[in-house]
């Protein structure tokens, strides 16, 4: 293991994702900062604690901890103090602040935030929903989707669908490809229709890749990846701006996923969303 990079370790009693993310946020702020994070997740007894601590002595670094078991925190407060590494318990701050204002105690219990309640099995049928609706298929349930994403192919529908489905969303994809209508299902779609659109450049560098993984086709009877539409810019730029051209007439807003993460992409169809919904609620209000 690099000795130049810095050890940080994630300690928690459920699955670390909020650790995690919040590591990574932190660390992203930092210029080519070195980084090797060692995850501890479910940690809820004794041992594992006592493992979790061996590996904090042997790699030492400062410690990130979501730990509620009172026992457990006060004993790796001890042990963190003794190896002298710096520890923060993450969770605190904010759970001090919601006490005060609900005024009652936390419950400290290891992970009540995945505990299988409506909103869990609310994402599960979302994720069958994405699963069987992608690119194209089954367009006909499209009046179970909660938003549809419309777009060229390799624009990321299908990831951005995948981490919708992860909040409770029943996303759609439906490709567009230039000489093919849409599906007239989207003529009059009840829920939002969002186009994702995307540089050029960057699409042929995607899809160049995507023809990589998938081969050249000398034995397959795939295409040259040198020599197909499907890469060359002056036809995909045609094709994006066929796409951006039938988005503006049907009246679909689009985002550009050039520059975003999948993440920043979802945030934007939601908040999207949220617009499609408040016009529609608007003439009842004013009714």
């Amino acid at each position: 293991m690099d000795s130049d990079k810095l050890n940080i370790h994630l300690i928690s009693d459920a699955t670390g994702d909020t650790l995690n993310s919040l590591a990574r946020a932190a660390v992203a702020q930092f210029d080519e900062s070195q980084v090797n994070y060692h995850r501890w997740s479910l940690i809820r007894s004794r041992l594992q604690l006592h493992r979790v601590l061996e590996g904090i002595q042997a790699e030492p670094g400062p410690v990130l901890c979501s730990l509620v078991d009172d026992a457990l925190r006060h004993e790796l407060d001890e042990a963190c103090a003794r190896l002298g590494v710096p520890l923060l318990h993450v969770l605190d701050p904010v759970l001090e602040m919601l006490q005060a204002q609900f005024g009652a105690p936390a419950k400290h219990k290891p992970g009540r935030q995945y505990v299988l309640d409506a909103d869990y099995f609310r994402r599960i049928d979302a994720m069958h929903y994405v699963i069987s609706h992608d690119d194209g298929q089954a367009t006909r349930g499209i009046r179970e989707a909660d938003v549809v994403l419309v777009g060229v192919s390799r624009s990321s529908k299908t990831p951005t669908c995948f981490y919708l489905a992860n909040r409770g969303i029943k996303a759609l994809n439906v490709p567009l490809v230039p000489g093919i209508e849409p599906t007239e299902l989207l003529a009059d779609p009840p829920c939002p229709v969002i186009g994702l659109t995307i540089d050029p450049k960057s699409l042929i560098d995607i899809r160049r890749h995507r023809l990589k993984l998938i081969g050249s086709g000398a034995d397959t009877g795939f295409v040259r990846t040198d020599n197909t539409a499907y890469v060359d810019y002056e036809a995909v730029e045609k094709e994006l701006l066929w796409a951006r051209r039938l988005c503006n007439e049907r009246g679909w807003p689009t985002i550009d996923v050039t520059r975003r993460s999948i993440e920043e992409t979802s945030a934007t169809v939601l908040k999207l969303m949220e617009n499609w919904h408040a016009k529609r609620e608007k003439p009842e209000h004013g009714a």
